[in-house]
């Protein structure tokens, strides 16, 4: 507990404008702290933590994890998903291609291809407006 030393009313606004600056000091604090402790747990940052291709997906060259749950789960997508309604030969060439396709995926091509989805759904610029340049008069202007 603070003890103060407060002996008359000029005393008191200024340990009362003082604990006020406190709190707001701290209020702030803990607003920035708040964002940045959140911004750690998003989708983005834990991927980029522990999705990256050194990480967890190559363990040597023979050994691609990534390649390997890509061959097996994409076929399973894509006949799921988008040839819901195909025939068994189109499901059985979908699922052939992309096993090979899955196959040929490792840990940098997916990264590559989230930081690429990810730039489309970034931040919009926003396009300047093009300022109306005069050059004067033009030539076959009739006070030319």
């Amino acid at each position: 507990m603070r003890k103060y030393n407060i002996r008359n009313l000029d005393d008191l606004q200024a340990a009362k404008l003082e604990l006020k600056v406190e709190y707001t000091l701290k209020q702030d604090m803990l607003k920035t702290d708040t964002k940045t402790f959140f911004k750690q747990f998003t989708l983005g940052a834990l991927i980029k933590r522990y999705a990256t291709p050194s990480n967890l997906f190559k363990a040597d060259e023979k050994l691609n994890i990534s390649g390997t749950a890509m061959s097996l789960l994409l076929p399973l997508f894509m006949n799921k998903t988008l040839f819901r309604g195909a025939g068994f030969l189109t499901k059985a060439a979908v699922g052939l291609v992309s096993g090979k396709v899955g196959k040929s995926l490792d840990a940098e091509h997916l990264s590559a291809i989230f930081n690429s989805v990810k730039g489309w759904f970034g931040k919009k610029r926003e396009k300047k407006d093009k300022k109306f340049i005069d050059y004067g008069i033009p030539p076959d202007s009739e006070t030319y």
